[in-house]
Parts: C-alpha cells; sequence; structure tokens
C-alpha cells in the first residue's frame, strides 16, 4: 500500500472527529475528495484518496488528519511489561522499508504543502541551526503553544473513543516522549543524511493501560526509533510526529498531516459555537445556489460563516438580541471578508421584522443557558419554533442544535394530540428499521436517547406543516447535544 501510494496512487489516511460527526465526516470524504475505502469506527474515519494537501486541508467536520502507518487488532496483553513493550515496538522495528515508503510520501507531501521545507534535507551546519532557533525564541515559543492546543484539541474531540472501553478497564493517559537515549541522539546528529526531529505521541486505553503507562510506551518507541533510523529526538517542535492509539479494539500509528487542527478556521477571529458542527448543521440544510438562509439566534455567526465559506451562492441573514454577540459576529464576517454575503439585524427571535415564507433554510443553536442549564429559553420554545415556521418556505428545512433539557422538550411539544398520528409511519416497516435511518444509515452515529421514540410515535408534529426528518447525538465536549432537522411540507395553519 505505502510503495503504491509513493508511486503517485492513492495514499491511505484517518481524520479524527468529535462524537456523533463520524457520519458526517465519512460523506465528506466520499464527496469531497472521492475517497474509497471509507471505514467509520467511533472518533476516526479511515479512507484512501488521492488529494493534494491543499484539497485536504478544505475537509470541515473532522479535527486532525493523520497518514496512516498501520491499523492492527488491539495487541495480545500480556501480565508481563517487558513483552507488551516488546509487541509495542514491533510495530514500528519490522518492515523497515515500509517505513521508508510512507515517511517518503509523507515527505513529499510536507514538500507540495510548502510547509517547513524538506524535512529529509542534510544540515551541514547544526551550529549555525542552534544559533538561528537561540535568536528566534519568539518564534519558537510560539509553535511550542500551537503544539500544546493540538494535544488538546485532540484529547477533547476524542474523548468519544472511551465508549468502546469496558468500565472495569477503563482508563486514559496521554503523553508525548522524546526517548532518553544520549548514544543514540549523537548517532542521529552523526548522521546528516537522516538529521531530522521527532517525537511520539502516545494515547493508550484499556486494559493494555493496566500493564504499561502512555509514559513508558512513547520512551520505549522513542529509543526503538532512535536506534533503527538515526533521528533525532525533539519534544517541542519536531520535524516528525508519530502517533500511536492503543485501546481493546485497535492500535492505531500515524502521522498528523498538519501542525494544527482543521477545526481550527483561520477567517474566525472570535471562536462561538465549534466548527465542525456549524458546518455539519448546514451541510443538513441542503442549501442551493441563490437560497435565502437565516440563523435567527446566530450569536458570534459561526453557523452562517461555515455556510456561507462553503455555499457561496446563497444569500445568508442572522439575528440576535444583544448588541455584544452582533458586534462579535460582524467582527467576524470582516475577518472571513463575508460582508457583501451575510447581512446582520437587531431583533428578537420571537418577533423578527421578516416577511412570512422568506428563506429556504433556518438554521440555530438554541442557546443552552449557562454552563448549559436549563434556562427560560424551554417555556419559549413553541414560540421560537412557530417563528421559524412561520419563515420558512415550503420545502424548507429547519436545522436545530439543541442540549439534552432542550430536546427533551422538543419532545414534548410536537406531540401530536390526535392518537392516529401513530399512522404516519408507513406501514410494513418496522420501528428499529426506522430508527435506524435516523442515524444515518445505520453508521456510527452516537445513538440519540429518546429521540427514535418521539419519532415514531409522532412524525407528524403539532405545528403541522413540519415533519422530523432526522436527529443526530453529537458531542460538544463537556455536554452532548442534539442535531434535529426538520422539512416544512405545507403552509403553515394549511394541512
Amino acid at each position: 500500500m505505502a510503495a503504491a501510494a509513493a508511486a503517485g496512487r492513492c495514499a491511505r489516511y484517518f481524520c479524527t472527529a468529535g462524537r456523533g460527526l463520524e457520519p458526517f465526516l465519512e460523506r465528506e470524504v466520499r464527496a469531497r475528495l472521492g475517497a474509497t475505502e471509507v471505514e467509520c469506527i467511533s472518533g476516526k474515519v479511515f479512507f484512501s484518496a488521492e488529494a493534494a494537501p491543499g484539497e485536504l486541508r478544505k475537509l470541515k467536520s473532522g479535527e486532525r488528519l493523520f497518514l496512516l502507518l498501520k491499523k492492527h487488532p488491539a495487541l495480545a496483553v500480556s501480565r508481563s511489561k517487558g513483552k507488551v513493550l516488546h509487541d509495542i515496538k514491533s510495530l514500528f522495528t519490522e518492515e523497515p522499508k515500509y517505513w521508508w515508503d510512507i515517511i517518503s510520501l509523507w515527505r513529499n507531501l510536507r514538500g507540495c504543502e510548502g510547509k517547513k521545507g524538506d524535512v529529509f534535507q542534510e544540515d551541514p551546519s547544526p551550529l549555525k541551526r542552534k544559533s538561528k532557533e537561540e535568536t528566534d525564541t519568539a518564534t519558537k515559543r510560539q509553535k511550542t503553544e500551537q503544539v500544546r492546543e493540538t494535544v488538546s484539541e485532540e484529547h477533547e474531540t476524542e474523548a468519544g473513543e472511551r465508549r468502546v472501553v469496558p468500565e472495569d478497564c477503563q482508563s486514559e493517559s496521554e503523553t508525548s516522549s522524546e526517548g532518553s537515549s544520549k548514544s543514540s541522539g549523537e548517532k542521529a546528529i552523526a548522521n546528516e543524511q537522516l538529521n531530522f526531529s521527532f517525537r511520539v505521541s502516545c494515547r493508550c486505553s484499556g486494559a493494555i493501560a493496566q500493564v504499561v503507562t502512555s509514559e513508558e510506551i512513547g520512551r520505549a518507541v522513542g529509543v526503538a526509533l532512535m536506534k533503527q533510523c538515526g533521528w533525532r529526538a525533539d519534544l517541542r517542535d519536531p520535524d516528525l510526529e508519530i502517533f500511536l492509539h492503543l485501546n481493546d479494539v485497535h492500535c492505531v500509528v500515524g502521522i498528523p498531516l498538519f501542525r494544527l487542527p482543521l477545526a481550527n478556521r483561520e477567517y474566525i477571529k472570535t471562536a462561538g459555537l465549534r466548527s465542525t458542527i456549524a458546518w455539519a448543521m448546514a451541510s443538513l440544510a441542503e442549501i442551493r445556489a441563490g437560497a435565502f438562509v437565516l440563523d435567527p439566534m446566530c450569536g458570534l455567526g459561526t453557523i452562517l460563516l461555515e455556510a456561507a465559506k462553503e455555499w457561496p451562492e446563497a444569500c445568508y441573514w442572522g439575528a440576535d438580541i444583544s448588541d455584544s454577540q452582533l458586534e462579535g459576529a460582524d467582527v467576524n464576517i470582516k475577518t472571513a471578508g463575508l460582508m457583501d454575503k451575510i447581512e446582520l439585524l437587531k431583533a428578537s427571535v420571537k418577533a423578527l421584522p421578516l416577511p412570512s415564507e422568506s428563506f429556504d433554510a433556518v438554521i440555530s443553536d438554541i442557546p443552552f443557558g449557562k454552563k448549559f442549564k436549563i434556562t427560560k429559553d424551554i417555556e419559549v420554545l413553541p414560540d421560537i419554533l412557530q417563528e421559524m415556521e412561520r419563515l420558512l418556505r415550503v420545502g424548507g428545512a429547519i436545522v436545530l442544535l439543541l442540549s439534552h433539557d432542550l430536546h427533551k422538550r422538543m419532545d414534548d411539544i410536537t406531540k401530536c394530540a390526535d392518537h392516529d398520528s401513530r399512522d404516519a409511519i408507513s406501514d410494513g416497516t418496522s420501528e428499529s428499521t426506522t430508527a435506524e435511518a435516523l442515524r444515518a444509515d445505520g453508521n456510527s452515529s452516537s445513538p440519540v436517547k429518546g429521540v427514535e421514540e418521539s419519532f415514531l410515535s409522532s412524525r407528524q408534529t403539532c405545528f403541522g406543516s413540519l415533519v422530523l426528518e432526522g436527529a443526530y447525538g453529537v458531542s460538544l465536549g463537556k455536554t452532548d447535544a442534539f442535531i434535529y432537522k426538520y422539512k416544512k411540507i405545507s403552509t403553515a395553519g394549511n394541512q
């Protein structure tokens, strides 16, 4: 596989995703990259593609992108720490030609990206390089902070990985180790042909974490690579990072393709809703050229920014009652250069000064309240939905992000009084099949507890013209949330 990739055909990658966003990422890599051999598991999507780094960087629903080195079933866990470490190191020391093919491919991709130069370039003057580093400490410090941010982002977005670990075995730690062999380090510096730096980032969970720590694994792998390849260890600003993830399901080894996460958007000055969630919501709204799109509680405008960047041929409107939020949104819009695409107005979501049936899509993150606790938004949710329904054209979509409490309230207010509404589900379609369809064709989206039951008991909402088309459970880090999609099938009040 590696040799074929290096020869200019497709390469094998994996991209991490926030819990619940895996099916969105799976669809995106197929549509945007023409990816093949797509495999979706909790927290990761594996795929093969022939794409330049610039195309790979356009992925919007993923967190970090890696060039895949190895993917194996979980290692057999022994009580002997030495045996476990030996098995892990064998992942790196076996098949040296395979390794060089992958590293060569990575080098070529980095060369195309034009970042940090050719990492295999000889450095005939180590002392001169050292002097330059000493005089550029500010830049070095900034890069170090970026690396720390990358590790932090990845830890947050892959928290869902713990879901596949048995409760009695669940423990997790993460570290980056540079290896501590002085003689190997001196050998690496002497070998100018292979004079580039590396570090090992290790994540270990499940049964194997009961025997050996991530620090011990990282140290052992680092020393093995220094001895075999002659690389220099550099924890702070390496040319190459080796990522290793071990749990009870698989062991995965990869190389990050970009220093910062894909989720870091250079066009967003002040972050609000996580950009990957905002993009996923916009992708459900079926935005087309010439469409009018509204976010009636736009906050800092993240949803509008993600939508306008991806679908620039549409027209976008954002409303909010808060002056400070609108000011922040205005700054973000100017930073992104989207002043001609997005209009802002100050108004209450319960009474927007806009014509009825004037928008093709309404997308909004319903405020959760401070620290995601219950707020008065629960009481006004019916009024909010009624106003959204009024503004939406027939055939248009409403996409909402709801907290756990708001999602339960949504189930209550969308139940019809008419008991016969249960017949909205077509005869012969099993409940399990319908519920499975809600989870994006049976993929690994987090199950939405209660959503399937609500959908099955009442497909037709009490808002008459709105029909629930999908519900997705997603993670916001410290809390879970739910993306709902509704379609308007008739003019409000005319069923």
